[in-house]
Parts: C-alpha cells; structure tokens; sequence
C-alpha cells in the first residue's frame, strides 16, 4: 500500500494508479493528492502499450463528446439574447484591454464554472481564477479577482508563511518554505499544437490585468505556481533555446509569422 506502507494492497486507482489497502487509505490517496478516483479517458498510451480496449475507449469517448455537443447546441441558453449580449461585452471589453477571450459553448466545463464579471461603473474586470499548486497535487479557485490585484497579492493567502491559512499552508509547505525568489508563475499558451506545449513566465509585482495583456484566454486565466528549484516538465516560451520569448509589452503581443503557421497547420 502506497500510503501507509503496511499492509498489502489490494485496489489501485484508476486515475493516479496508485496502490491502496483498504478504503481508508483509498479516502486518504484522494485527499493528499486530490484525485477523484476516475480514469481519464484522455491520458496518454504510447503505440507499444495501445490495445483494443484502449481503441473501444478511444470510440466511445468521442461519441460521448460528440453527444455533448450536439445537447449544448439545442441548449436554449445558446440562443438566449441576454447570454449573447453578455458575452459579446465581455470579449469586448477584454479586447480594449489587449486580451483576446475566446468562450466555450453551453455545456462545456470551463462555460459552466466560469463565473468573470465586468464592472462597467468601475472599469474593471472581475476574473474567476484558477491555481495550480503542481508540486503539491493542490488547485484552487478564486472568484471575483479584481484586474488590478498584483499577482503577488493574490498568492499571499497560499504561500505566504504569516497571511496564509494554516491549513493550506500545511499543504502548500513545499512553497511557504521556500523563499518567494524561487516561485515561478506560468500560463499555458493556448492555440499550439499538442506536442507543441509552451508556457509564458508571468510578473509577481504587477497587475492580473497587466500580465494577461497580449495574451489568449480561454474562458479564465490559469495560472501555476511552480518553484525554480524543484524539476517540472513545463517548457518556458525563450527558455528552451529553440524559440524566442514573447514581448511583454502590450503592443507587441502579435504572434510571429512561424508561430502562426504551425497554429495554422495544427488546425
């Protein structure tokens, strides 16, 4: 058993695959790791270890994608004016901001959970967002995030060894013992290709709204936390000495002409 290593085990979680005894150990892998316990249908298989199973899998998950969408296209939501409206204001509004927001169709689970406002007598956006702590298996959402909360701000009730709550400080403790030089905040780029994955490195001492400028955002910003010391597989945009990064500035957020072709040719 993986998590109290003493008796034998019995189950294995189809989500983590790790090695459980009992269900109590089984209630406690999912808590530490925040697993839900289901397989996810869209993990990789290499070629060598691809079955017909996996093929059956494969076919039925796309007809269960396919069924989604056409319920989410017959949802009346879709063609409520009011739901039009609303989200052609706020693409609008984050396109004076230099942001390009792009939304998902009713049905969807980012369309659902998505709860960004824009606060027209203030001028200001109010973000759902999401955190990803990857070295401690831990994610939160935050709500009503004002734009103009620096990043830093935003991090201090989960890694700030005196403002953080103690109970997430126990489990974020990797990162609150670590001094904040070494916290990295990353956001996939979106519209590469799948075994094209980059990521931009954001700015701690400035704005939400100031480092989602020139940037594409599907639904709401995610952003992982990571730490300098410790080994991940996220590939920073600059940082792999095949590509250059991308310009910070606002008004030069363009994608290069190669970057464009690959998207084009991904699609």
């Amino acid at each position: 058993c993986e998590t109290c290593s003493k008796e034998e085990a019995k189950y294995r979680c189809p989500r983590c695959m790790k090695y459980s005894c009992s269900l109590l150990c089984v209630k406690k892998h999912k808590l530490a790791l925040s697993c839900n316990g289901v397989r996810d249908k869209t993990a990789f298989v290499s070629v060598n270890e691809f079955t017909d199973l996996n093929l059956l899998s494969d076919y039925r998950f796309l007809e269960d994608v396919g069924r989604t969408a056409d319920a989410a296209a017959r949802h009346c939501i879709v063609h409520s004016p009011a739901t039009k409206r609303l989200l052609y204001c706020l693409r609008n509004k984050a396109r004076g901001c230099n942001i390009e927001l792009k939304t998902l169709p009713v049905g969807f689970t980012k369309r659902r959970e998505n709860s960004t406002t824009f606060n027209s007598a203030e001028n200001k956006f109010y973000w759902h967002l999401k955190l990803i702590f990857p070295h401690c298996h831990a994610e939160y959402t935050l709500k009503g995030v004002p734009d103009d909360k620096t990043l830093a701000d935003i991090l201090k009730p989960y890694i700030d060894p005196v403002e953080s709550d103690p109970v997430v400080c126990q489990r974020l403790k990797i990162y609150t013992a670590s001094p904040q030089s070494d916290v990295r905040i990353l956001m996939k780029i979106e519209n590469r290709s799948r075994n094209s994955v980059r990521y931009n490195e954001l700015d701690a001492s400035r704005s939400l709204l100031d480092n989602l400028k020139g940037k594409v955002i599907i639904e709401y910003p995610t952003l992982f936390v990571v730490l300098k010391t410790l080994k991940n597989d996220m590939v920073v945009l600059g940082q792999d000495g095949s590509e250059p990064a991308e310009n910070s500035d606002s008004e030069s957020s363009s994608l290069s002409s190669a970057e464009e072709g690959e998207i084009r040719d991904s699609s």
